[in-house]
């Protein structure tokens, strides 16, 4: 039986079924409330009621914030999830109830988002509203359509092609060890650690995170293989090395932690970001004492990860056969390792004759 109940803001509109559990909301009217009381007796007299107080009482920011605590740290992109929820709940978007979030609003959230920043980066955060969403659909009781599922997706950024030419590398390692100022010249990063990290993703491919985690307790020089232990797809991975990463690694100081580069994701990328930089300030300096023009793009638009691509291409002419690369890179679909390999024309061209 449905009550309405006076209040000083609106009215309260209250249900009660034998069997079932007491469901109340608030109204501006009475006429709301009743409306809503008849729609909710209906679906209780057709079997078909659903609970929709959790999706009433909590916002999106309420359960993105839960999400964070007990959800997100054990995901393996935790770090860079957490930076990207702590986003999220600064927009007006997390002010509206579940109830509220309708693909139209969605949408319109969406099209606001995409003059700031990219499609990748409005697809990986519609993909933690949209995980968020479905864990209190099937965990926490918050009975909600996920309008994510309602809405277009953005088109994604265009797979990177970048490489790293000869020239490129040798003034990048060389700003990676140059600490003297020479006419106003830097060149160096103080991370001793860029260097060898730089060399060793070139030799094995491996990701930024992957480096990172790698324990000498992992690493057999003799055999030249270096195992990783929780890989991006959460599955164990042996790494063969090359002759040079050897050499590198036989090279490299022990700590006491066990690591082999005991540095953090964030020293990692600051130093690298320096290296760059700097490797490209020596080389157009370079260009002005030899009265030459930069080259176009020289150092330009290079980031970590593409150390990644230009390895896997430089491995991909070496095995020639297709699963004994994905062996070496990591790859479980073959689609994604072509993003990967980027063979340059003109070696294509010296193949043909």
């Amino acid at each position: 039986m449905a009550t309405i109940t006076r209040r000083k803001t609106g009215y309260q509109a209250q249900v009660r079924r034998k069997g079932y559990p007491t469901v109340s909301r608030s109204f501006d009217t009475r006429k709301d409330a009743e409306k809503w009381a008849r729609q909710v007796e209906g679906e209780l007299d057709r079997g078909i009621f659903i609970d929709r107080s959790e999706a009433d009482k909590n916002t999106l920011g309420d359960i993105l914030k839960r999400y964070l605590a007990e959800i997100n740290p054990s995901k393996k992109g935790a770090v860079c999830d957490a930076i990207r929820i702590n986003r999220l709940l600064r927009d007006k978007i997390c002010t509206l109830k579940l109830s509220a979030l309708s693909g139209k609003a969605l949408s319109q959230w969406r099209d606001e988002r995409l003059k700031a920043v990219t499609g990748a980066t409005v697809n990986r955060e519609l993909t933690i509203i949209s995980a968020a969403i479905n864990i209190a659909r099937k965990e926490w009781g918050v009975h909600v359509e996920n309008p994510v599922s309602l809405i277009r997706r953005p088109e994604g950024n265009r797979p990177r092609t970048r490489r790293l030419s000869q020239e490129e590398e040798a003034h990048l390692l060389h700003a990676c060890t140059a600490t003297e100022r020479d006419r106003g010249r830097y060149t160096g990063p103080s991370n001793v650690w860029i260097k060898p990290l730089v060399l060793v993703a070139l030799e094995t491919a491996m990701r930024r995170g992957e480096l990172l985690s790698l324990l000498w307790s992992n690493i057999d020089l003799t055999n030249r293989v270096a195992r990783l232990e929780d890989t991006k797809n959460g599955e164990r991975r042996d790494v063969p090395l090359s002759t040079r990463a050897v050499a590198i690694l036989r090279d490299l100081p022990r700590t006491l932690d066990g690591k082999v580069f005991p540095i953090t994701d964030d020293s990692l990328k600051k130093g690298f970001v320096r290296a760059v930089q700097r490797a490209r300030e020596s080389y157009e300096l370079e260009c002005m004492e030899r009265g030459t023009n930069p080259a176009i793009g020289f150092l330009t638009d290079l980031h970590f990860h593409d150390l990644r691509h230009e390895a896997t291409s430089r491995l991909a002419e070496r095995l020639s056969n297709i699963l004994e690369l994905s062996a070496v890179t990591g790859h479980k679909d073959l689609r994604m390792l072509k993003r990967y390999y980027h063979p340059r024309a003109e070696d294509l061209a010296k193949k043909l004759g």
